[in-house]
């Protein structure tokens, strides 16, 4: 399968693992694949998209790090120890942001991503999105992003719901942006 980019595509890409991790005979297997779509998932979420907002503080330019760390996982079908194994697992993604930009800079996702920005609102140190990203079958997932934000990053938690060939699916992230260098 092709490497594929942006929350659109990792639900697709988690969906596809989850279904094929579970479909073999293999605990191993459905172990690896369940685990890798989530790490691609936990990538993506941490560029959902966002609208520019004017105001608010602007972030020091250069490298930062998204961080989503697994809170809760509920997702029919796949093993009871692979999910406990997904809990607490962290996964970064780099940025690097130019000179005088916001923290809308640090949710801006790959435009790959599919993603469609039901509401938004960025202000008075707190952040809020709801998004949906279309999968290639079956309903779109539901995002919902908060949290607070300063010249610092971001703190917040994701929650991402949609439905599987076997049921509803729940996934809970904590999210932290950090500047890591220039």
């Amino acid at each position: 399968m092709p490497r594929l980019r942006g929350s659109f595509a990792l639900a697709q890409r988690l969906t596809a693992s989850l279904k094929t991790g579970i479909a073999k005979h293999c605990p191993v297997n459905k172990g690896m694949q369940a685990h890798s779509a989530l790490k691609l998932l936990v990538v993506a979420l941490g560029a959902l998209p966002s609208i520019a907002t004017a105001g608010g503080p602007v972030l020091a330019a250069g490298r930062w790090d998204v961080t989503s760390t697994v809170a809760d996982i509920a997702i029919p079908g796949a093993p009871g120890f692979i999910l406990r194994m997904m809990r607490g697992k962290s996964k970064a993604e780099h940025k690097r942001l130019p000179p005088a930009q916001g923290v809308e800079a640090l949710l801006v996702p790959d435009p790959k991503a599919g993603c469609r920005v039901d509401s938004q609102r960025i202000a008075d140190g707190r952040y809020a999105q709801a998004l949906t990203c279309p999968q290639k079958r079956g309903e779109p997932m539901q995002i919902v992003r908060a949290g607070t934000y300063d010249g610092n990053g971001f703190v917040g938690q994701a929650t991402v719901t949609g439905t599987t060939p076997k049921g509803a699916m729940r996934i809970v992230l904590n999210q932290r942006a950090a500047r890591i260098g220039n």
